[in-house]
């Protein structure tokens, strides 16, 4: 079975396991005060050209998400999302059960708009009842979304600038964002420069584990270490954290992870148009969503695994192929040359 369901099937970049191998025998203190995790501190300030950001290493996206807006909201407020976000449908309510309201919008391939985020802020003050209601007190993204559609900078920057408007911090899941920066406008220090915090995901773009937490708003950076030990962040062995980004970090190397995993859902891409397959939704990211006959679908699912998205009428399903930073060239291939024949 060649797996093609999601981005972390298999372990960590070779240049990853190596750097945790050499430094396996290191004694160093925990909780990630280590001289790895300062390294990739001062990395990642750097090329964010951000000098004064906080950074923090934290080991998955739900515990990133959850940590963040917690940080982020008084008890009264929730946080506003497109109703296709992670936070909103694959977290099991890890959010709510912080005591936060999930407030999603209705959402065009993945994203919302500034105008959006506008209206939702204007309508909540000018109802009566406001003080009744869970007040909008944080915007999240996701930069690739969950259709794997990706926002422009130009959008970035009308979206922060509401957001500020209204005084709400911007968030910016980057759990896929290595694959985010290959197929966009947005640089790191465009996210650093536009959002109050976003991170760069390190779980599926070829680390064991981890997400580098990016806060550049001061009031947010305020006793966040308290809040990693409260949700059950802080890694006691957290200099496993640093020495993966100080690799993921060094010469490039997430840059070049990103644009593997795109290119290699490029050809795959190719493929199914060229086969007269359409797609579900416009992604240039490593998610590539096809929408192909049910038959087609039973015929793929005996050599290769993938994610059924769901129904699109009687006759087809939208389904979902994605790359990761060791999908094989020959995998591709197999699979390109299965599609051909089909």
């Amino acid at each position: 079975m060649i797996r093609f369901e999601c981005d972390y099937t298999t372990g960590a970049h070779p240049k990853i396991l190596e750097a945790l191998v050499n430094t396996n025998g290191e004694a160093a203190p925990g909780y990630g005060v280590d001289i790895h995790c300062e390294r990739a501190r001062v990395i990642l300030r750097e090329l964010c050209q951000a000098p004064e950001a906080g950074v923090h290493f934290l080991v998955g996206g739900t515990q990133a998400n959850t940590t963040v807006i917690a940080a982020a909201l008084r008890p009264h407020q929730g946080v506003l999302c497109a109703e296709t976000g992670h936070i909103h449908v694959h977290e099991t309510g890890a959010v709510e059960a912080t005591g936060h309201k999930v407030l999603a919008l209705p959402a065009e391939n993945g994203k919302i708009t500034a105008g959006q985020i506008d209206q939702y802020c204007q309508d909540h003050y000018d109802n009566a009842a406001w003080e009744h209601m869970v007040q909008p007190g944080m915007v999240y993204l996701s930069l690739p979304t969950e259709l794997g559609t990706v926002y422009t900078l130009a959008e970035l920057e009308d979206i922060s600038q509401t957001a500020r408007r209204w005084k709400l911090p911007l968030f910016v899941d980057g759990a896929r964002l290595a694959c985010g920066l290959a197929a966009s406008d947005v640089t790191l220090p465009d996210l650093a420069r536009l959002c109050d915090v976003f991170y760069l995901g390190g779980t599926k773009a070829g680390l064991l584990f981890g997400e580098a937490v990016v806060i550049t708003n001061p009031a947010l950076n305020k006793d966040f270490r308290y809040l990693i030990k409260q949700h059950g962040g802080m890694l006691a062995k957290g200099r496993l954290l640093g020495v993966q980004f100080e690799a993921f970090l060094t010469d490039g190397l997430f840059l070049d992870i990103g644009k593997k995993e795109v290119d290699q859902a490029m050809r795959l891409r190719e493929a199914f148009l060229a086969k007269g397959f359409g797609l579900f939704v416009d992604s240039p990211t490593n998610q590539q969503f096809p929408v192909l006959p049910n038959e087609v679908v039973v015929a793929l699912e005996k050599s290769y695994s993938f994610e059924v998205w769901g129904k699109v009428d009687e006759g087809h399903t939208a389904v979902r192929f994605c790359t990761s930073w060791s999908t094989r060239d020959e995998n591709v291939d197999a699979l390109i040359a299965d599609i051909q024949r089909l």
